[in-house]
């Protein structure tokens, strides 16, 4: 067994999730691990090199957690050949340009989503980074929660039958910066600034729905500006006017009628901040990031409608929840190890910035929905023009 050095270029991981879930629950857990796991027994050992606006916080960060090597800039650390991998989870505003030099750079890339603000820019990179060759990746986070995992078990177990509709609640209450610290940048709230929740948001429903429910084929949308006004990092009133909330409706491949709220404008009372509730002909299933209950047709309870008299039935007591069989580990740690795999070895990948380009495309078609008060047909993407 041999460890074959894997330089990646991290870029944005002086914010929180760049930080804590690129970072150090995925890179740095990589390599206490020993490295990723090869076909042929061989390891593959992440050697990050951090770069960002700010050297003096990077080298803090990269001195925190014994990492030898820091870029004072990103050309720098693009014109290093043994750095194969840029990584990105900077503000979306940024992403294009970085990407598109680090593709021309001839490096492999990886990013947060979106990938970018319009489907224009998005298709622009992805047919680039196919006319050079490189591979590319974009954070499909969700698909690789417990929760969903189980559903995707379910699924192809038959547990369903045939599926009818799915029902997500996402969000939580995002403090407003006056009585309490709010919880999340001030620039997610100021259109100017790349913010607003359908754009944050919808990326991942689409990859949600389209490997776990069926492609995604009409959207209608409705958003809402519940907030107008916030306080930020440095404690001065702004007008917060980009969408906190989104309500939006989804037809699927098959028949099946999605509906998912999301929202940072909710006060949450369900079992976790995003739930998926999948009903079909012979079963139904409620899951969370990590647990999943499921109620199939024979035990089914028969509740009357009665408004006169309190309601004695405890709903939540008649699901049985699906056990964990398995050991899960972080989603985002999972991802990295597949991109790895993929650039590595050439394992197969589904991640692309194509898949990438398909988020923000239902993003799109959602804002085009809700200012237009109509439906929307998702037209299918190609790298073709």
């Amino acid at each position: 067994m041999s460890s074959r050095r894997v330089g990646i270029i991290m870029h944005g991981i002086t914010g929180r999730m760049g930080y804590n879930q690129h970072l150090v629950r995925s890179i740095l857990a990589i390599r206490e691990q020993g490295g990723v796991t090869l076909s042929n027994g061989d390891r593959a050992m992440p050697d990050p090199i951090l770069v960002g606006r700010n050297l003096e916080k990077v080298s803090s960060l990269a001195a925190r957690h014994g990492i030898q090597r820091v870029a004072k800039d990103v050309e720098s650390a693009l014109a290093n050949p043994e750095d194969t991998i840029f990584f990105d989870a900077g503000s979306t505003q940024m992403r294009v340009p970085l990407l598109k030099r680090a593709i021309e750079a001839g490096k492999h890339v990886y990013c947060e989503k979106p990938l970018s603000e319009t489907l224009e820019e998005s298709l622009s990179l992805a047919r680039l980074a196919d006319a050079r060759g490189v591979k590319s990746g974009v954070v499909q986070d969700k698909l690789y929660l417990p929760g969903l995992r189980k559903l995707r078990m379910l699924k192809d177990a038959g547990f369903f039958g045939r599926m009818l509709a799915v029902r997500g609640e996402f969000g939580y209450w995002v403090f407003e910066g006056d009585l309490q610290p709010t919880q999340r940048p001030s620039w997610n709230y100021r259109k100017a600034d790349g913010g607003g929740i359908i754009l944050d948001m919808l990326p991942h429903w689409r990859y949600v729905l389209d490997n776990l429910f069926g492609a995604v084929k009409a959207v209608s949308c409705i958003g809402a500006t519940h907030i107008h006004e916030r306080v930020d990092e440095s404690g001065a009133s702004y007008k917060a006017d980009a969408d906190d909330a989104a309500y939006a409706t989804f037809q699927l491949e098959g028949g099946v009628i999605a509906h998912i709220n999301s929202s940072w404008a909710v006060r949450v009372r369900r079992d976790d901040l995003v739930t998926f509730q999948v009903d079909g002909t012979h079963g139904s299933a409620v899951a969370g990031l990590t647990r999943c209950y499921t109620q199939h047709r024979v035990n089914t309870p028969r509740p009357v409608w009665n408004p006169d008299l309190p309601q004695t039935m405890v709903f939540a007591d008649q699901w049985e929840e699906v056990p964990d069989t398995q050991t899960y580990e972080n989603g985002f740690k999972l991802q990295w190890e597949d991109f790895i795999r993929h650039v590595v070895e050439n394992k197969p990948w589904r991640f692309d910035l194509l898949e990438g380009a398909k988020g923000v495309q239902l993003a799109e078609l959602g804002m085009k929905s809700w200012a237009e008060r109509r439906w929307m047909d998702v037209p299918q993407l190609s790298l073709k023009g």
